[in-house]
């Protein structure tokens, strides 16, 4: 074996500077920008769906605070076909709202889907560079360096060869950590891909709410007219009628519950205290309630209390008191559930003819003995048995049942307490008698506004 001559280590030193400008080669692959030409166009078209949608829901909140001032007036035809013309314009923009969703969504996960392009590629590309270096490094190590310690004519040319290879072997290292950091990356994009997808399929039936809730709200203003001929004198007796027959439903429901044996275990339920509960909202309509402060006087777009409240004393509910809070709310606003649990069932009293009570419910049973009920809904979103978490959508809010204009009614319950009753079962005379509602004991009705 011959001894490295001038030449020989001048090609060593030349084969050095290429390993190590690899090296720098392959570091150059993960500073390089990540995203194609194509993602600054879709950022740009993202940033205007945005803009757009600050529009929408500066719309949305203008129609909310005419329907409130509408729901302020004395319920007259005149009124309620306004309300009604007023609500399909918000719901348009809702949809509109909700489309709009959908498309930046779509727009995120195509700059997703570039963004994980490009990661596979600088992955691919890395480990063939970190092959094609390991593999220079090993020949280097294990002939070259070896041929040149047999000779001691130009030791001080191998030690300065020799520390020139432990770094490039460190910066090889550097960049194989990078190449890790990378696939890590990786990881995290698809797992934001999928938070996307699961966001836009919960968008998709949320369109699909609103637009029947639309259609319901169409319908409604149809029939309304034709069931009064358009004339105040028939409307107004169609809404003593209601009134009647809810007195009448009420009066029978609450002799039932006072009957039912029951005695509240304080132990079984949550303290009451601020936020066990959340509201039954999503947080931007509840922001928007401190709005309208002047007409409800609240902040929270409350319409009625729970228990003996003034309106109880003036003969409503029976004359024992409301046994949950109302909020105003104009039909299509999003209901969700106040905490995660499970739909324990779904009710539509309207179905009956004549049977003014909670139209269409929805209750969910939650892991701590709570219930909740959430009523006079114009479209339900979920099913029997179906889990749930805190803030999933529900369904919409509208005018069914016994109602005096769109609103939700929120009961809180001890869950060990209630029955789902056929209203037939436990009165022989009744309107009702083929609705379902939940029923509980009156010590097992708990004031929401204690857990919110």
């Amino acid at each position: 074996m011959r001894p490295l001559n001038g030449s020989g280590l001048l090609l060593m030193n030349s084969f050095h500077r290429i390993l190590l400008l690899s090296v720098f080669s392959f570091s150059l692959l993960f500073f390089l920008p990540a995203h194609g030409a194509n993602v600054e166009a879709l950022q740009a078209e993202i940033q205007e769906r945005n803009a757009q949608l600050a529009e929408l829901e500066a719309e949305i909140a203008r129609y909310e605070e005419e329907l409130t001032k509408i729901g302020a007036d004395r319920q007259t035809l005149e009124a309620e076909i306004a309300r009604l013309d007023t609500s399909r314009k918000k719901l348009a923009t809702d949809i509109a709202v909700t489309e709009n969703r959908i498309a930046t969504t779509d727009l995120e996960l195509e700059e997703l889907a570039d963004e994980i392009n490009d990661k596979e590629r600088r992955i691919t590309e890395g480990k063939g560079a970190v092959g094609k270096s390991l593999q220079s490094i090993a020949k280097l190590d294990d002939n070259t360096f070896a041929e040149a310690l047999l000779t001691s004519s130009a030791l001080s040319d191998i030690w300065e060869e020799s520390d020139q290879l432990r770094r490039a072997q460190t910066a090889l290292s550097n960049e194989v950590t990078l190449l890790a950091a990378t696939k890590n990356a990786l990881i995290a994009d698809y797992e934001t891909v999928a938070k996307k997808q699961g966001q836009l399929v919960s968008f998709r039936k949320e369109l699909s709410g609103q637009k029947t809730v639309l259609d319901i709200t169409r319908s409604s203003q149809n029939s309304l007219l034709t069931e009064t001929k358009n004339t105040e004198q028939v409307f107004q007796d169609l809404l003593d009628e209601k009134r009647d027959a809810r007195a009448q439903l009420e009066a029978e429901i609450r002799d039932f519950e006072n009957q039912i044996e029951y005695t509240l275990d304080p132990s079984r339920i949550p303290s009451p205290g601020a936020g066990v509960l959340k509201f039954p909202f999503d947080l931007s309509y509840m922001q928007r309630c401190a709005d309208r402060e002047a007409t409800y006087g609240n902040l929270f777009c409350l319409t009625q209390y729970f228990g003996n409240t003034k309106f109880a004393q003036s003969g409503a509910y029976n004359g024992s008191g409301h046994n949950g809070i109302d909020f105003g709310a104009s039909e299509g606003t999003k209901i969700v559930s106040a905490l995660s649990g499970v739909v324990e069932d779904t009710g539509n009293t309207d179905l009956i003819r004549g049977c003014y009570s909670y139209g269409k419910w929805v209750l969910v049973r939650h892991p701590n003995n709570l219930m909740t009920l959430y009523a006079h809904l114009s479209h339900i979103s979920v099913d029997p048995g179906e889990p749930v978490a805190t803030g999933s959508l529900l369904g919409y809010s509208g005018n069914t049942g016994y109602s005096t204009g769109p609103h939700l009614h929120f009961t809180v319950y001890v869950a060990d307490a209630v029955q789902i009753v056929r209203l037939g079962d436990i009165k022989t005379r009744t309107n009702c008698a083929n609705a379902y509602i939940p029923v509980a004991p009156t010590e097992a009705y708990l004031n929401p506004l204690s857990y919110l």
